[in-house]
Protein backbone atom coordinates (compact mmCIF):
# COMPACT_ATOMS: atom_id res chain seq x y z
CA UNK A 1 0.00 0.00 0.00
CA UNK A 2 1.20 3.45 -0.89
CA UNK A 3 1.10 6.18 1.78
CA UNK A 4 2.56 9.20 0.03
CA UNK A 5 2.66 11.03 -3.28
CA UNK A 6 4.57 13.86 -4.90
CA UNK A 7 2.90 17.13 -5.76
CA UNK A 8 3.73 20.84 -5.95
CA UNK A 9 3.90 22.93 -2.82
CA UNK A 10 2.04 26.01 -4.05
CA UNK A 11 0.64 27.58 -7.23
CA UNK A 12 3.02 28.84 -9.92
CA UNK A 13 1.64 31.63 -12.06
CA UNK A 14 2.57 33.56 -15.19
CA UNK A 15 5.64 31.78 -16.55
CA UNK A 16 6.16 33.17 -20.04
CA UNK A 17 7.27 31.49 -23.25
CA UNK A 18 7.36 33.35 -26.57
CA UNK A 19 7.30 31.44 -29.82
CA UNK A 20 7.06 33.23 -33.21
CA UNK A 21 4.93 36.02 -31.78
CA UNK A 22 2.63 33.70 -29.81
CA UNK A 23 2.75 33.99 -26.05
CA UNK A 24 2.31 30.94 -23.83
CA UNK A 25 1.60 31.77 -20.20
CA UNK A 26 1.97 28.84 -17.81
CA UNK A 27 0.19 28.11 -14.55
CA UNK A 28 0.37 25.15 -12.16
CA UNK A 29 -1.95 24.53 -9.22
CA UNK A 30 -1.99 21.86 -6.53
CA UNK A 31 -5.56 20.45 -6.62
CA UNK A 32 -7.17 17.83 -4.39
CA UNK A 33 -10.65 17.54 -5.87
CA UNK A 34 -12.96 18.57 -8.73
CA UNK A 35 -14.03 21.79 -6.95
CA UNK A 36 -10.45 23.08 -6.64
CA UNK A 37 -9.82 22.08 -10.23
CA UNK A 38 -12.86 23.97 -11.56
CA UNK A 39 -12.06 27.02 -9.42
CA UNK A 40 -8.49 27.20 -10.79
CA UNK A 41 -9.66 26.85 -14.41
CA UNK A 42 -12.35 29.50 -13.94
CA UNK A 43 -9.86 31.88 -12.29
CA UNK A 44 -7.48 31.66 -15.28
CA UNK A 45 -10.28 31.98 -17.85
CA UNK A 46 -11.48 35.08 -15.99
CA UNK A 47 -7.96 36.55 -15.87
CA UNK A 48 -7.33 35.86 -19.58
CA UNK A 49 -10.68 36.25 -21.34
CA UNK A 50 -9.04 37.36 -24.62
CA UNK A 51 -6.60 34.45 -24.87
CA UNK A 52 -6.89 32.28 -27.98
CA UNK A 53 -6.68 28.98 -26.07
CA UNK A 54 -6.66 27.76 -22.47
CA UNK A 55 -5.08 24.32 -22.79
CA UNK A 56 -4.55 22.20 -19.73
CA UNK A 57 -3.89 18.80 -18.24
CA UNK A 58 -4.24 17.43 -14.75
CA UNK A 59 -3.54 14.30 -12.76
CA UNK A 60 -5.32 13.46 -9.54
CA UNK A 61 -5.31 10.42 -7.31
CA UNK A 62 -2.50 8.40 -5.79
CA UNK A 63 -1.38 6.91 -9.08
CA UNK A 64 -2.73 9.72 -11.22
CA UNK A 65 -5.70 7.54 -12.14
CA UNK A 66 -7.97 10.57 -12.57
CA UNK A 67 -6.53 12.62 -15.43
CA UNK A 68 -7.48 14.67 -18.46
CA UNK A 69 -5.72 16.49 -21.26
CA UNK A 70 -7.62 19.28 -23.01
CA UNK A 71 -6.52 20.88 -26.30
CA UNK A 72 -9.15 23.66 -26.12
CA UNK A 73 -9.46 24.02 -29.88
CA UNK A 74 -5.82 23.37 -30.79
CA UNK A 75 -5.21 20.42 -33.16
CA UNK A 76 -5.89 17.12 -31.37
CA UNK A 77 -2.99 15.95 -29.20
CA UNK A 78 -0.91 19.09 -29.81
CA UNK A 79 -1.48 20.83 -26.47
CA UNK A 80 -3.11 18.87 -23.63
CA UNK A 81 -1.01 15.75 -24.15
CA UNK A 82 2.42 17.46 -24.15
CA UNK A 83 1.34 19.25 -20.95
CA UNK A 84 0.16 15.96 -19.42
CA UNK A 85 3.44 14.27 -20.34
CA UNK A 86 5.29 16.86 -18.25
CA UNK A 87 3.20 15.85 -15.22
CA UNK A 88 4.30 12.26 -15.87
CA UNK A 89 7.93 13.28 -16.41
CA UNK A 90 7.97 15.06 -13.02
CA UNK A 91 6.14 12.09 -11.40
CA UNK A 92 3.63 14.37 -9.68
CA UNK A 93 -0.09 14.07 -9.07
CA UNK A 94 -2.90 16.29 -7.71
CA UNK A 95 -1.62 18.99 -10.06
CA UNK A 96 -3.30 21.04 -12.78
CA UNK A 97 -1.14 22.74 -15.41
CA UNK A 98 -2.67 25.35 -17.72
CA UNK A 99 -0.98 26.96 -20.69
CA UNK A 100 -2.76 30.08 -21.94
CA UNK A 101 -1.95 30.98 -25.55
CA UNK A 102 -2.23 34.35 -27.18
CA UNK A 103 -1.93 33.83 -30.94
CA UNK A 104 0.76 35.97 -32.50
CA UNK A 105 -0.14 35.74 -36.18
CA UNK A 106 2.27 32.99 -37.25
CA UNK A 107 1.02 29.41 -37.39
CA UNK A 108 3.31 27.03 -35.52
CA UNK A 109 2.11 23.77 -37.07
CA UNK A 110 1.35 20.68 -34.99
CA UNK A 111 4.99 19.85 -34.20
CA UNK A 112 5.65 23.49 -33.27
CA UNK A 113 2.61 23.51 -30.98
CA UNK A 114 3.64 20.26 -29.31
CA UNK A 115 7.08 21.72 -28.65
CA UNK A 116 5.72 25.05 -27.35
CA UNK A 117 3.12 23.53 -25.01
CA UNK A 118 5.63 20.98 -23.72
CA UNK A 119 8.16 23.76 -23.07
CA UNK A 120 5.54 25.99 -21.42
CA UNK A 121 4.52 23.19 -19.01
CA UNK A 122 8.15 22.27 -18.41
CA UNK A 123 9.32 25.77 -17.41
CA UNK A 124 6.22 26.19 -15.24
CA UNK A 125 6.88 22.94 -13.35
CA UNK A 126 10.60 23.70 -13.07
CA UNK A 127 9.59 26.82 -11.10
CA UNK A 128 7.56 24.69 -8.69
CA UNK A 129 8.80 23.20 -5.46
CA UNK A 130 7.96 19.49 -5.58
CA UNK A 131 7.05 18.08 -2.18
CA UNK A 132 6.10 14.67 -0.82
CA UNK A 133 2.73 14.60 0.90
CA UNK A 134 1.49 11.82 3.11
CA UNK A 135 -1.95 10.44 2.44
CA UNK A 136 -4.50 11.29 5.08
CA UNK A 137 -7.99 10.19 5.93
CA UNK A 138 -10.64 11.59 8.26
CA UNK A 139 -11.91 9.80 11.32
CA UNK A 140 -14.77 10.68 13.64
CA UNK A 141 -14.45 9.49 17.22
CA UNK A 142 -17.27 9.59 19.80
CA UNK A 143 -16.47 9.07 23.49
CA UNK A 144 -17.47 10.00 27.02
CA UNK A 145 -16.37 13.50 27.99
CA UNK A 146 -14.12 12.22 30.81
CA UNK A 147 -12.07 10.22 28.25
CA UNK A 148 -10.94 13.24 26.29
CA UNK A 149 -7.39 13.19 27.68
CA UNK A 150 -6.88 9.58 26.57
CA UNK A 151 -8.20 10.34 23.09
CA UNK A 152 -6.21 13.56 22.66
CA UNK A 153 -3.02 11.83 23.86
CA UNK A 154 -3.56 8.96 21.45
CA UNK A 155 -4.19 11.29 18.50
CA UNK A 156 -1.24 13.56 19.24
CA UNK A 157 1.06 10.54 19.48
CA UNK A 158 0.23 9.86 15.82
CA UNK A 159 0.49 13.48 14.75
CA UNK A 160 -3.23 13.73 13.93
CA UNK A 161 -4.81 17.09 13.07
CA UNK A 162 -7.96 17.94 15.01
CA UNK A 163 -10.52 19.48 12.64
CA UNK A 164 -13.42 19.76 15.05
CA UNK A 165 -14.01 19.02 18.74
CA UNK A 166 -17.50 18.93 20.20
CA UNK A 167 -17.37 18.69 24.00
CA UNK A 168 -20.84 17.54 25.00
CA UNK A 169 -21.61 14.80 27.54
CA UNK A 170 -20.91 12.47 24.61
CA UNK A 171 -17.91 14.22 23.09
CA UNK A 172 -16.85 13.87 19.47
CA UNK A 173 -13.74 14.68 17.52
CA UNK A 174 -13.22 14.91 13.80
CA UNK A 175 -9.54 14.41 13.04
CA UNK A 176 -7.31 13.93 10.04
CA UNK A 177 -4.89 11.06 10.45
CA UNK A 178 -2.09 9.74 8.29
CA UNK A 179 -3.19 6.68 6.38
CA UNK A 180 -0.08 4.76 7.40
CA UNK A 181 -1.17 5.04 11.08
CA UNK A 182 -4.83 4.15 10.48
CA UNK A 183 -4.73 0.46 11.47
CA UNK A 184 -2.75 1.14 14.61
CA UNK A 185 -5.07 3.97 15.70
CA UNK A 186 -8.19 1.87 15.05
CA UNK A 187 -6.78 -1.01 17.04
CA UNK A 188 -6.03 1.23 20.04
CA UNK A 189 -9.48 2.84 19.83
CA UNK A 190 -11.26 -0.51 19.65
CA UNK A 191 -9.57 -1.50 22.93
CA UNK A 192 -11.14 1.46 24.72
CA UNK A 193 -14.57 1.25 26.37
CA UNK A 194 -17.39 3.68 25.38
CA UNK A 195 -15.47 4.78 22.31
CA UNK A 196 -16.92 4.60 18.83
CA UNK A 197 -15.37 5.68 15.57
CA UNK A 198 -16.13 5.87 11.89
CA UNK A 199 -13.97 6.65 8.92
Amino acid sequence: MQFEYKTIEKPIENTLLKEKGSKFIGFAFPVNNEEELKAALEKIRAEHPKATHHCYAFRMGLNGENYRANDDGEPSGSAGLPIYNQLLAHEITNVLVISVRYYGGTKLGVSGLVKAYKESAKITLEDANIVTRELETEIEITFNFNQQNIIFTLLSKFDAKIINFDSQEKASILARIKLKHQDEILELLSNLQFVEYKL
